[in-house]
């Protein structure tokens, strides 16, 4: 009798692929500030999905960039945000302000001039955020 593969490997994610609907060649999106590259490089190490930066300069008065994201579950998603914080405390701004983080389904956390969601995958498609901001708005995606 053939050994029976396993449906994940021992920590928890998908054994032979990445999770369906993401695609690892997908370029990083590019930060114009340290503060932004640090989040993005912090959400791109963490494995983080579809990431999409926005530019809010001249649209809002709430911020200057918004990152939108997706971790694979909710405790994925809680993870990301959990390394963040660590990292805008390293950054200078340990008083973020964090809305979500007990259910991990949409986790948003404002550090000033960025603001970051975090959802699980089924949550940000219903919602759809950024198609909100995404009329007439300058996405940075390519880096050359």
């Amino acid at each position: 009798m053939d050994p029976i593969e396993p449906l994940h490997s021992e920590d928890g994610f998908e054994s032979d692929a990445s999770p369906r609907g993401f695609d690892d060649s997908a370029p990083r999106p590019v930060g114009s500030t340290p503060l932004e590259e640090a989040l993005l490089s912090r959400l791109d190490e963490d494995k983080a999905q579809d990431m999409v930066l926005i530019d809010l300069k001249g649209k809002s008065a709430m911020a200057d960039t918004m990152i939108v994201a997706s971790g694979r579950s909710h405790r994925h998603v809680g993870a990301i945000a959990d390394h963040l914080l660590r990292t805008l405390k390293e950054q200078g701004l340990g008083k973020a302000k964090v809305e979500g983080l007990p259910h991990c389904d949409w986790v948003l956390i404002d550090a000033g001039d960025v603001i970051v969601h975090l959802f699980r995958p089924e949550v940000r498609t219903f919602y759809n955020i950024e198609k909100i901001w995404a009329v007439d708005s300058a996405h940075r995606m390519v880096r050359d």
